[in-house]
């Protein structure tokens, strides 16, 4: 507490209260504070540090304090390194508790926040158990049931274990959808309704992040029993969530799930209120995660599962609380003695905080502080505690009572003031002093009163209004406290005011044109004048709206604006002010700027129905011109473009607020907008409406496209185009298929209930080929039954071919290749022949397949393997299928062609040729035997050349005119040709490979 005065100190009181003019010091600042430390009591260490650090002038002395007693600093079982407390063998009887340290000096005490030392919780303890080892047992369900597979884990420590689950094997993991949950409270896998597909074996997948170690439970056979037909039943929410209590800031999350069949949908909302913009729902919908959670997030949050057959909800509440935090907090003082003081202190936090004070490290106060008449006990250091059931926050600061003579030292008199003649003067006096003087006031030699014109005030200005040139002088300020006298003196100088002599007036113009807005002065000419044009309030900045906005600098003293391609935006106040540095002069004028409408305002949709909606609008700004007409765009899923709707009145007139909008398709996601439109254009659309769904009705377009035939033996195939989803019109969206024989008189009907389908085959043994059929197609819904397409003909399958190719024959060509050719089958009915063949080694169901055209007489066998007998045969097809099989022949492939390369000795440059020379190959036991040679001579980097064959070892080629040839030997057999070797050739030189 600096006390600035000049008389000896009180040195009755604990702290120094009295210091010289020149004292810079100040009281302890925490800058480390003791946090809660859990000490492990199998530590090899052997002691614990708390921490407690301050900055202050003088330098700080240190204590501690352990549950409200001192800390013994003499013992050796504790040691000060600054102001850290170490404490040597830590014992959990002796040592554990709360601990404070307290920083002090002679401007006063603070004392830091609490903090806890606890033994016992060392890393050894952290475990993650094995499952048990006993085996699991089966599980079977119905198809189209739901189940939950329970999880059941371990014991474990701490609980933040995250789970999955296993399907078979390590690592293939069951990934989670809209039919399969993973609960990661309890870690169940739940599955909305069993498929055939969900077969196999499962295992709980146990992790904890704290110990990185996983788990996994004995595998859990699930065995899908079929059905028929699948039965439908309402959801069901299995997975719940209970009332949560969060501390503002932290992310919450919340489980729900529905048994189901169909898949239910999972929907989410806050009732009664907007969910959170930090809330996230997972992509199977199951989860909502809100982020950072504030306290307006409280409330009720619930979930609901639907599906065709029923829904569900659940609902639970969250509770949101907080940590205390500042809205206003103490800091450091300086309060002239004898004043009062009120220090405000005030603290957020939910539940609301309570406000302690200590003075000094000592307990002072409770709520609001006021002091009153304060005087040098007051001083000290001080501190503010907001605290509630979550914790507590400090807020430290330094009281310092100050006692001074007034002294003009540090804020003198300004020497010169300029005061616009009939205009109004305030002359500062701003001596320190404390306590708080009083002031006078002269001019020359004559005392001031308090009049009509002149008023001395409180803090010691001194004010004048309705300045004349008689005003003008020497003032002086006289500061009186029971400490002592100052006085400051100022001259008084009077200009001649300013004044707009040329003021804007308003203008009226349309969007796009220019608008000119004058203005003009006078003033003292000793004087700058500046010119400031202002907006609606708000000054222009003519750098950054340079477009717009322009000044005529051509005219002396004028300050005239120009505004070029004025928008509706610019319409408005706009004010000149003509100022000096004594005075200002304003004048106002109204720009009007006449436009489109601005948007309407408060879309609702009303009244919903299958193919139109009711919409009802507020009226926007017409922006001076009166609205002609409104019109209502939509825009759905099939189009990212706005379309004008249909209404009804087709003509919606501009003094009308609602309307339908009409002929709009069923069951569709619609987004709505309206538009005003004046002689002057059409204008901004208004915000778009929420999306809503009209209702569903029965389809009214028929399939096109109706057609089919062919296929397999015995089927009837029947084709058409699926409709597009805007012909959907409702839910269970499928196709009803009608048939009979061309001169039958009942049609069969049969339901086809995927959507995106376009075919439907029908089977029958008793069905003759080439039968024609009247087919025709209609759609339907969970509304009703669209109209039948137009009736087509169409036929049955053909029978497949009944006879055999002939003549079928086989020629070995090489180790892997094989030509077979057979007679064609003479039944018109044949559209393709297919050859198999299989190896010995192989069975007949592992047969390779060629498919052939009918035109086709023959075919290659490629990439077989050599020296291994082939089983090949024949069969004529159609699109019934294909018929009895050629008999068989049997074909050895050749030998395989020589493995080892031919050896090039030499290439020998003579006359006009090269005699390329290499050694003989002789083939393996199990190659064939070599019959010659075959030689390719090439241009290098080209693949085409001229073939040369031989028996003998050499050959003769051309000298290459231009670059550089390669020549190519290989050895030739019966089984194909061997591996090759090369060797470049040119007029120079030559490179073997």
């Amino acid at each position: 507490p600096v006390v600035r005065i000049h008389y000896p100190c009180n040195l009755l009181i604990e702290y120094t209260t009295c210091f010289s003019e020149e004292d810079k010091g100040f009281g302890p600042i925490f800058e480390e504070q003791p946090i809660n430390t859990i000490y492990p009591e199998e530590s090899l260490e052997g002691k614990v540090s708390l921490n407690c650090r301050a900055r202050a002038s003088p330098f700080p002395v240190y204590k501690w304090r352990m549950n409200n007693g001192d800390v013994d600093l003499t013992s050796d079982r504790y040691s000060m390194v600054g102001g850290n407390l170490v404490i040597n063998n830590p014992d959990k009887q002796k040592d554990a508790g709360i601990y404070y340290c307290l920083a002090s000096n002679s401007y006063g005490m603070v004392r830091s926040t609490e903090a806890t030392l606890s033994f016992g919780l060392y890393l050894g303890e952290f475990n993650l158990d094995p499952f048990p080892p006993e085996e699991r047992p089966e599980v079977r369900v119905k198809e189209g049931k739901g189940m939950v597979l329970l999880c059941d884990p371990p014991y474990h420590f701490p609980d933040d274990l995250s789970y999955r689950w296993l399907l078979n094997e390590f690592p293939v993991f069951i990934t989670m959808d809209k039919r399969r949950f993973v609960s990661q409270t309890n870690g169940n896998l739940y599955i909305a309704n069993v498929e055939a597909s969900d077969k196999g074996n499962y295992s709980c997948f146990v992790s904890s992040p704290s110990i990185t170690k996983s788990v996994f439970s004995k595998f859990i056979p699930l065995i899908p029993i079929p059905e028929r037909t699948t039965k439908p039943y309402p959801a069901d929410i299995v997975v719940q969530f209970k009332d949560i209590y969060a501390l503002m800031g932290q992310n919450v999350t919340l489980e729900c799930f529905a048994l189901g069949n169909p898949v239910p949908d999972i929907r989410w909302r806050k009732v009664l209120e907007p969910m959170p913009s930090t809330a996230e729902i997972s992509t199977s919908g199951a989860v909502l995660k809100i982020f950072n959670i504030q306290l307006e997030d409280e409330g009720i949050y619930e979930c609901e599962a639907e599906n065709i057959r029923g829904k569900d909800k659940h609902q639970a509440r969250i509770y949101v609380q907080a940590f205390p935090e500042w809205v206003e907090h103490i800091n450091d003082t300086e309060v002239d003695i004898g004043s009062d003081l009120y220090w405000p202190c005030v603290a957020t936090g939910k539940p609301i905080p309570t406000i302690r004070w200590l003075k000094n490290g000592y307990a002072y106060h409770k709520g609001e502080l006021r002091l009153y008449d304060v005087t040098f006990e007051n001083a000290g250091m001080y501190q503010c505690i907001a605290e509630n059931t979550h914790g507590a926050i400090y807020a430290n600061a330094e009281l310092k009572i100050l006692a001074l003579a007034p002294t003009f030292e540090m804020n003198p008199m300004k020497k010169k003031i300029l005061a616009a003649k009939g205009g109004r003067v305030i002359i500062e006096c701003k001596p320190k002093a404390a306590p708080k003087p009083k002031f006078s006031w002269s001019k020359g030699t004559e005392w001031l009163v308090n009049s009509s014109r002149i008023l001395i005030w409180e803090d010691g200005s001194l004010e004048i209004n309705n300045i004349t040139r008689n005003d003008g002088g020497i003032y002086t300020c006289f500061a009186e406290n029971n400490r002592g006298k100052a006085n400051s003196t100022g001259t008084l100088v009077i200009t001649d005011p300013t004044r707009i002599i040329l003021a804007p007036i308003n203008a009226d113009i349309t969007v796009g044109e220019n608008a000119t807005m004058q203005c003009a002065a006078s003033f003292d000419p000793a004087l700058d004048l500046t010119f400031v044009w202002s907006f609606n309030g708000y000054v222009i900045d003519f750098n950054k709206e340079n477009i717009h906005y322009q000044r005529n600098f051509m005219l002396d003293s004028n300050g005239e604006l120009l505004i070029r391609n004025a928008q509706l935006r610019h319409a408005g106040r706009y004010t000149c002010t003509a100022q000096t540095i004594v005075d200002n002069s304003s004048a106002s004028a109204d720009l009007v700027v006449r436009g489109p409408p601005g948007p309407p305002g408060g879309l609702r949709i009303e009244d919903i129905r299958a193919t139109s909606v009711g919409l009802t609008w507020s009226r926007g700004s017409d922006n001076h011109s009166p609205i002609s007409k409104y019109t209502i765009q939509t825009k759905t899923i099939l189009s990212d473009d706005w379309k004008d709707a249909k209404t009804d009145p087709p003509i919606i007139e501009g003094n009308m607020e609602a309307a339908r909008a009409v002929d709009l398709i069923p069951w569709m996601e619609y987004e709505f907008r309206v538009v005003a439109t004046n002689t002057l254009g059409r204008g901004e659309p208004s915000i778009p409406s929420n999306k809503i769904k009209t209702d569903g009705a029965a389809p009214n377009v028929a399939p096109s496209d109706v057609g089919g035939g062919g296929g397999r033996n015995r089927e009837l195939t029947i084709t058409w185009a699926p409709l597009s989803r805007e012909y959907h019109y409702g839910n269970n969206f499928g196709y009803i298929v009608a048939f009979k024989p061309f001169d039958g008189e009942e049609w069969k009907k049969v339901t086809v209930t995927n959507p995106d389908t376009g075919r439907y085959v029908h089977k029958d043994e008793t069905m003759s080929p080439s039968t024609a059929f009247q087919v025709k197609v209609k759609a339907f819904n969970n509304k009703g039954d669209g109209p039948y397409s137009l009736v087509a003909v169409i036929n049955s399958a053909e029978d497949a071919p009944s006879e055999a190719p002939t003549e079928v024959g086989v020629k070995v060509l090489s180790s892997s290749e094989i030509s077979v050719h057979w007679e064609h089958v003479l039944e018109k009915i044949v559209e393709s022949y297919q050859i198999r063949y299989w190896a010995t080694h192989d069975r007949e169901v592992a047969a390779h397949r060629l498919q052939l055209t009918s035109q086709e007489y023959s075919a290659r066998l490629e990439n077989l393997l050599p020296d291994t007998q082939y089983f090949i045969e024949v069969r004529a097809c159609n699109s019934a299928g294909c018929g009895p099989p050629s008999d068989m022949i049997e074909a050895f492939t050749k030998k395989a062609p020589p493995s080892q390369p031919p050896r090039i000795i030499s290439s020998v440059r003579s006359g006009s040729h090269y005699i390329i020379t290499w050694d003989h190959v002789v083939a393996l036991s199990n190659e064939s035997t070599v019959t010659g040679y075959k030689v390719l001579y090439r241009p290098d980097g080209q693949h085409d050349g001229k073939l040369y064959s031989t028996h003998k070892h050499s050959i003769e080629v051309p000298i290459p005119r231009d670059g550089e040839y390669v020549v190519e030997v290989r050895a030739h057999s019966d089984g194909g040709d061997g591996v090759v070797s090369q060797v470049k050739i040119s007029g120079e030189s030559f490179k073997t490979h």
